[in-house]
């Protein structure tokens, strides 16, 4: 079995409530963190391959309108981009994240004619360049490679993940948070049709990246930010009513396909978990411990329904003191008896993490990590 067979196996396992041979192990990182590592090895470090870790997320241009970044405003460090979703952005210096400053919907008669270009256009998996999902971060990241070619580095040796977003993630992004959270109330009619037109837009990318992956993909990733650090954006019976039927489709398509599904949800949203438990996702992450989650607790409840990925809390890397980074590795390490959880920072590593305080948190698990597992 070559590396990338075993690492899927790996995946499989944990999603499937089984013990494999070790617990899985994923991440996302912020580019400051990166730079540390950059630093001593070059510009060709990769994470991935450095920490060995079991599974990667490559997602295609996903804007509604497939062009280059357009560059409004430069000033040394400080630049404003206007991107694909129609959104002027702006990126400062180190700056954690960027700042949305305008969207290219501003008035509810605006969402109707909002153009799309073609979800399976070959640009979107075939080309480079610039997209706003990959592109806009800790950092601007410009000329990106084609989402083909990325796949085709990771394929034999990870299993890789393709991605889209549920309607909400999208829609926020062409009308702005504030808007999607008032026009629920006060545009009800307009903005369910709109959320419907993305909905729809999604299924379809969702079946061309299936098949532009020709079998290359193992998994996919569903981007969906619908709560915040103590409870749901918006109430649960609303998400249900607008949101639930398309995130149903995304996982009826992807469980088709034989592909895992793993739900990215930031904030504290376990108002749906059960509701994605009855649409057979496979497993949620990053369960942010800054919001009150602890995969130990929700195991419990959710064992053998739902597997979890993440729940590392990067508070502890970022504080570095050797004892609690190890306690809080063989804590979480609990979740993993029986399979069901993925071994991942809480969101992503961010630059206050020191490279030593990762590693000592990838050391403890690895002395621990092999099925049967043996903790206190």
């Amino acid at each position: 079995m070559g590396e990338s067979q075993e690492k899927i196996a790996r995946m499989r396992a944990a999603l499937a409530h089984r013990e494999g041979d070790r617990v899985p192990v994923g991440e996302f990182f912020w580019t400051g963190f990166l730079k540390q590592y950059v630093h001593k090895f070059g510009p060709g470090f990769d994470p991935y391959r450095h920490f060995d870790l079991d599974y990667v997320v490559i997602t295609p241009n996903l804007d509604p309108k497939i062009q280059p970044f357009e560059v409004l405003h430069k000033s040394g460090e400080d630049i404003v981009v206007k991107t694909g979703f129609g959104a002027t952005i702006r990126r400062t210096g180190d700056a954690p994240m960027p700042r949305y400053e305008t969207f290219s919907i501003s008035d509810p008669d605006q969402m109707a004619d909002f153009p799309f270009d073609p979800p399976d256009d070959p640009r979107r998996f075939y080309a480079g360049g610039d997209d706003q999902i990959n592109g806009v971060g800790d950092a601007l990241a410009r000329n990106i490679p084609p989402w083909d070619e990325r796949v085709n580095g990771y394929v034999d040796d990870f299993a890789v993940f393709g991605s889209v977003c549920e309607p909400y993630e999208y829609l926020w992004r062409c009308i702005g948070s504030e808007n999607s959270l008032v026009w629920l109330s006060t545009e009800q009619e307009r903005l369910a049709a709109f959320v419907d037109r993305i909905g729809r837009f999604m299924l379809k990318l969702a079946e061309a990246q299936i098949a532009a992956g020709k079998g290359r993909l193992s998994g996919m990733y569903i981007w969906g930010d619908v709560a915040y650090v103590k409870g749901m954006l918006f109430g649960a019976p609303r998400w249900r009513q607008l949101f639930k039927p398309h995130v149903k489709s995304l996982i009826d398509l992807f469980h088709r396909h034989n592909l895992m599904i793993i739900y990215h949800g930031c904030g504290n949203a376990r108002d749906i978990f059960d509701d994605l438990v009855e649409l057979g996702l496979d497993a949620y992450n990053p369960l942010e411990a800054k919001a009150g989650l602890d995969v130990v607790e929700l195991k419990k409840k959710y064992a053998g329904k739902l597997a979890f990925v993440g729940n590392i809390d990067v508070r502890v890397l970022e504080k570095g003191d050797p004892q609690s980074i190890r306690q809080m590795v063989r804590y979480k390490l609990q979740a993993a008896r029986g399979g069901g959880w993925v071994f991942q920072s809480d969101h992503s590593v961010p630059a206050d993490v020191k490279p030593e305080s990762y590693e000592l948190a990838l050391q403890t698990l690895r002395e621990l990590r092999n099925y049967p597992l043996a903790l206190s």
